[in-house]
């Protein structure tokens, strides 16, 4: 039977979700409802769905819900698959709770579920900041083909949560000339894939203790997005392993959906990275599910 459901499009600096709230985890969201709905000609369009789910409600949320989180960012890229974080996409859910009165960010952070654990949102001067918690810098290089740089370029493996690799270009005119249609290759291959963000530093690289870089990224799942949240994070990073000790904490990150702030404080003792940026509720509506 066709089953109707509610909706509601949102974005982070142009990375799109449709927005489906199943608080008691009902709904059974296939990878073909998935893709039909994110297609952008016969469905609503989007990077990808995130289903509001109570964390105790789903399996894949019960350790969250033993942390304390109370909502489960069931976060699907536009092709079905699953992913284990979002960081523009779990700024947009949290505003999609606060507005519709299931949560409150007035009395402290928030505490939401993922597949990469529980991630705390606090809001910002950007709009909302979300603690994607400690990363990790892969061993070795990896050979990425793109079309558009000619030779392949190194890349560093960034782990945020999810995988990433990030590759530096010398200038602004080889990251615009890149054709990110076509899937770049990556050697060796990481067995779950990686999204891929090619990054120009800006002339100074840092002004007033700020880093600045500029970025395109290939998500995993999905093609070119307009921004990619924990992307942008990786790509902040890997230039600050690459620029040295004396490198900033703090960075701002252009992307063609707009502009995002990194943070790398130190929280209990260890190094944690934080992202901030906006997140916009555009429309609701209801779709039927075939």
């Amino acid at each position: 039977m066709p089953q109707t459901v509610s909706f509601t499009k949102g974005h982070g600096t142009g990375n799109d979700f449709v927005i489906i709230p199943d608080p008691d985890g009902a709904l059974d969201l296939s990878d073909d409802h998935v893709a039909i709905l994110c297609d952008r000609r016969f469905g609503i369009g989007g990077d990808g769905i995130l289903r509001v789910v109570r964390a105790a409600s789903i399996a894949e949320g019960r350790e969250a819900a033993a942390a304390g989180a109370e909502w489960f960012m069931d976060y699907r890229n536009a092709d079905g698959s699953k992913a284990e974080m979002c960081g523009n996409g779990i700024r947009v859910f949290v505003r999609y709770l606060v507005d519709v009165g299931w949560a409150q960010l007035d009395d402290g952070p928030l505490a939401i579920g993922t597949r990469a654990g529980v991630k705390t949102v606090t809001r910002s001067d950007l709009g909302f900041e979300v603690d994607l918690g400690p990363w990790r810098v892969e061993p070795g290089d990896v050979l990425v083909r793109a079309r558009g740089i000619g030779a392949p370029r190194p890349g560093m493996g960034i782990d945020v949560g999810n995988p990433h690799i990030v590759v530096a270009l010398p200038d602004e005119a080889e990251l615009d000339g890149l054709d990110l249609t076509v899937l770049p290759q990556l050697h060796p291959a990481p067995v779950h894939g990686a999204n891929v963000e090619f990054v120009v530093p800006s002339d100074p690289l840092v002004h007033a203790g700020v880093g600045s870089i500029r970025m395109r990224v290939f998500e995993r799942g999905v093609g070119e997005t307009l921004s990619c949240g924990t992307g942008v994070a990786a790509a902040a990073l890997a230039v600050r392993e690459w620029a040295g000790p004396a490198a900033p904490d703090q960075w701002s990150v252009t992307v063609p959906g707009g502009v995002l702030g990194v943070r790398m404080p130190e929280v209990d003792g260890e190094r944690h990275v934080l992202l901030s940026g906006p997140a916009t509720l555009v429309y609701s509506g209801e779709v039927t599910l075939a």
